[in-house]
């Protein structure tokens, strides 16, 4: 008898998983969930810690074990979505940008917008103008550490924060006078409200980037953003669809497919190819529930898509949640004490800076430069595999959930939109989650290599686990055989090794072994 309760004992522990979610001030939520909970649970779980009514913007991200990206389906068991070993590490982000940040309801959901726009700027996602990133930057700097004040900011005080990929001592000189000089007496949650403001006005607001190719072979990053679907090349947004247009998205294997109808009876299908079959699905699921919340006026009209012409063949999938305008009107209804919000001091992100940026890493705070690890190896070969970008037709913004600060835009008939000084490739700034032990000394090997100097500080910090010359001189050889042969086919930068070869390999070596949730 005893033995059989020890038994059944010991099967329901077994049933039980110790989940870990990074929320987006960098904070970790730590739970254990049942075996067979669904996505639905855990995700109520943090909006409860969280103190979040606003909800519906939110999901919770997570890598496969093959390293592809998605985001949790609450209908479905936690579990079988993850298929990797316990304990499980999950992200808590924004899912649909709202279309108006600024017109949220309660302070604390427009903080969270806050912190994911402030991570979409420090990796690369939200690219803008270098006077719009000084303003973005400023108002960052008013939130988290308030106005200025000559006895506690020195003379290149926010040289010591990194708010982008790439930083230049002029574009830190604006973000300090636009902070000395215009925003001061401006509370938290006053910056916070400026910094959305103007966050939304720009053509990357709400973009989380697809790399796929066209049917030229041309790299091109595809996005869904609240008013449609949206095609960067270099600086340039080359092509919008606004949501109305959007008939209807289909894939198969790598292809994805776009059908849109716009005026004058005007048809047309788009078609692209994504790296893989799974990364493909993920970009049709993720264009299933944008264009549903953003164009359905209630859930109600959400039907079961089929990826293929035929309904009984292909994928089939269905948005289970809340459409934006359900959604506004709830959170209109909502009546309480406004939650309190501790907020978090100025803190880089966990990813790490770009590589091919070459940023100052002065620019993080001290405290947290030994955190700052870059794994090469796996790192150039995230960046080969998916720094793409493509030319394709334009189109001006729609009217669907539209706030009228875009109105003006909306209207325009503008090809091309620049969007910024600079060639959009957030891919340069996404790294793999950094964990290898010696991953300081390769970062600081790849800045020489690429003729950036180190601080007095960086080598103080890094002088006791320096590697030898020999050491330096023989990494320095794989890092420049890497970077030599970007572009090449897979097969020649991999040593012909592939997939679990590959990473078994970069294991062993000591590089990376985990991908970024960013």
């Amino acid at each position: 008898m005893l033995s059989r309760l020890m038994s059944g004992s010991s099967r329901s522990l077994e049933r039980e998983y110790s989940c870990t979610v990074r929320l987006l001030d960098d904070s970790e939520y730590t739970c254990t969930i049942q075996r067979d909970a669904k996505g639905q649970y855990l995700f109520d779980l943090l909006c409860h810690h969280l103190n979040l009514l606003e909800k519906d913007y939110f999901g919770i991200r997570f890598v496969d074990p093959d390293k592809q990206r998605h985001w949790l389906e609450f209908t479905k068991s936690v579990v079988k979505q993850l298929r990797s070993q316990p304990p499980f590490t999950m992200c808590f982000r924004v899912k649909f940008y709202p279309a108006d940040p600024a017109a949220l309801k309660e302070e604390i959901t427009r903080y969270l917008v806050f912190l994911q726009i402030k991570r979409d700027l420090y990796h690369g996602r939200l690219l803008c103008k270098t006077s719009d990133a000084a303003l973005l930057a400023a108002y960052i700097l008013q939130a988290e550490i308030g106005d200025y004040d000559p006895g506690k900011h020195p003379e290149g005080y926010s040289s010591k924060f990194q708010f982008f990929p790439k930083h230049s001592e002029k574009l830190e000189r604006k973000i300090a006078e636009i902070h000395k000089t215009e925003l001061s007496g401006q509370t938290p949650a006053t910056s916070e409200l400026n910094f959305l403001r103007k966050a939304q006005t720009l053509e990357t607001y709400g973009v989380d980037p697809h790399p796929c190719k066209d049917v030229s072979g041309n790299a091109a990053f595809l996005a869904f953003t609240p008013f449609g679907f949206v095609v960067l090349q270099g600086n340039k947004r080359v092509h919008f669809i606004k949501w109305n247009e959007v008939t209807k998205l289909k894939f198969e294997g790598k292809t994805f497919y776009l059908y849109v109808s716009q005026k004058e009876e005007k048809k047309i299908i788009l078609t692209y190819f994504a790296p893989t079959p799974e990364a493909c699905k993920h970009l049709w699921k993720c264009g299933i529930e944008n264009q549903a919340f953003y164009k359905l006026e209630k859930s109600s009209q959400v039907r079961t898509v089929s990826s293929s012409n035929l309904f009984f063949k292909g994928s089939r999938f269905r948005y289970s949640g809340r459409v934006a305008k359900e959604v506004m009107e709830s959170s209109a209804k909502i009546k309480r004490e406004p939650p309190e919000i501790h907020r978090a001091g100025m803190v880089p992100s966990r990813s790490c800076p770009s590589i091919t940026h070459g940023p100052r890493l002065s620019s993080v705070p001290r405290t947290r430069r030994r955190a700052v690890h870059i794994s090469i190896m796996e790192g150039l070969e995230s960046l080969r595999d998916s720094a793409h970008s493509t030319p394709v037709r334009s189109s001006s913004h729609g009217d669907t959930f539209l706030p009228h600060v875009r109105s003006s835009r909306a209207d325009s008939n503008e090809r091309v939109t620049v969007i910024a000084d600079e060639a959009y490739s957030p891919a340069d700034s996404v790294l793999p989650t950094p964990v290898a032990e010696h991953s300081l000394e390769l970062m600081l090997l790849s800045r020489q290599i690429n003729g950036a100097t180190c601080s007095i500080e960086e080598e103080k910090e890094s002088e006791a686990s320096t590697p030898t010359a020999a050491e330096m001189e023989a990494l320095g050889g794989e890092l420049r055989a890497l970077c030599q042969g970007h572009g090449r086919p897979e097969e020649e930068q991999s040593g012909h090794l592939k997939g679990p070869q590959l990473q078994q390999q970069q294991q062993q070596q000591g590089w990376g072994k985990s991908i970024s949730l960013d």
